[in-house]
């Protein structure tokens, strides 16, 4: 039987120093993050800083060209989602359940505090063509189909609504963490016969996906992050990435934030076999995730035809400077 030696690898790691500790200070500690006005929450892990070997070896099984040359790379303390964000979460932003609230019990919204006021004025999503579950579950379901325009927006609004710096992982950060030190195939070795007990894909998630946390964690503490939903990560998807990077980087990020396509999703799906639930693989967005979008032109807030992509949010110990302040620029008029 194998062995998941991940945890003492973590451990291993921290002692030597290979891992900053800077996560076991009282600056970094797990938290619970309630959406104001809702009885909703979402759960937060510390991630320590620390380096790894972004990308695959040229001979692991299964790789794509995208997943090279490999780079040794610099990564803050952040923390990250325990699990994807539900449809409980998302559905407050996205359908203004938390303003129709308001207006219930007649709140005067000019009165609100300084965050409240800000989280109002984000932008939502236009109403949808469709039911965006598409009969595959709500409740504690990792919301899908919604475009990175919308997941980046969604971070825009939770990060007002609370006072925290919220956004979507970079590749490199997303990568670290589903890896949690270990440099195999996943996170818990090389066999994907263990894929079972710590992700949803083709083999056991009977065509959809599965309520997030039912499965095994990374040592991270991370939930899901190999299988049940694609996420979206902030970068803009080029193919030779990895190949502009130097031998080694420190927190690298293609943040091209105007454009509708192509943007990165890592981690596969429900709908996904094995070899695309390896933490190294990269998937890029394109114009058939919304085929059957019939409006013109097409939607930047949903996808009709991805109904594996969701996302998760990180929160930044100390922002990167090229990502403070930035936020998704596309619009109907543009690519």
């Amino acid at each position: 039987m194998a062995v998941n030696t991940t945890p003492i690898l973590i451990l291993a790691l921290l002692l030597t120093g290979a891992l900053s500790t800077r996560c076991s200070g009282e600056e970094m500690k797990p938290y619970t993050e309630p959406i104001a006005g809702t009885v909703v929450k979402f759960d937060m892990v510390p991630i320590p800083g620390g380096t790894f070997i972004l990308g695959s070896p040229a001979g692991e099984k299964g790789r794509g060209d995208d997943e090279g040359p490999q780079r040794e790379v610099e990564i803050k303390p952040f923390w990250m989602g325990k699990f994807e964000v539900t449809w409980d979460e998302f559905d407050i932003y996205a359908f203004s359940h938390d303003i129709k609230v308001k207006e219930e019990k007649g709140l005067d919204l000019k009165k609100q505090s300084d965050t409240e006021m800000k989280a109002d004025a984000v932008t939502r999503p236009t109403p949808p063509y469709a039911d965006m579950t598409f009969g595959l579950g709500h409740d504690k379901q990792p919301a899908i189909c919604m475009t990175h325009h919308a997941a980046m927006e969604y971070c825009r609004w939770i990060s007002e609504k609370t006072g925290k710096a919220y956004r979507l992982a970079t590749e490199a950060e997303w990568e670290y963490a589903c890896r949690a030190g270990a440099k195999t195939v996943y996170s818990f070795g090389d066999d994907p016969a263990l894929l079972k007990d710590y992700a949803w894909f083709t083999g056991n998630s009977d065509g959809k996906p599965q309520p997030i946390g039912s499965k095994k964690p990374n040592a991270f503490g991370l939930h899901d992050m190999h299988g049940n939903v694609s996420e979206w990560v902030f970068d803009y998807y080029t193919k030779e990435f990895y190949g502009t990077l130097k031998e080694k980087s420190a927190q690298p990020v293609n943040a091209i934030v105007d454009r509708k396509y192509p943007h990165t999703a890592r981690g596969g799906s429900w709908d996904d076999e094995a070899p695309a639930l390896r933490s190294a693989t990269r998937r890029a967005s394109e114009k058939d995730w919304s085929r059957q979008d019939p409006q013109l032109p097409q939607s930047i807030w949903w996808h009709t035809d991805a109904k594996f992509v969701g996302f998760r949010i990180v929160r930044p110990l100390d922002e990167q400077e090229n990502l403070k302040g930035v936020k998704s620029k596309v619009t109907k008029e543009g690519d």
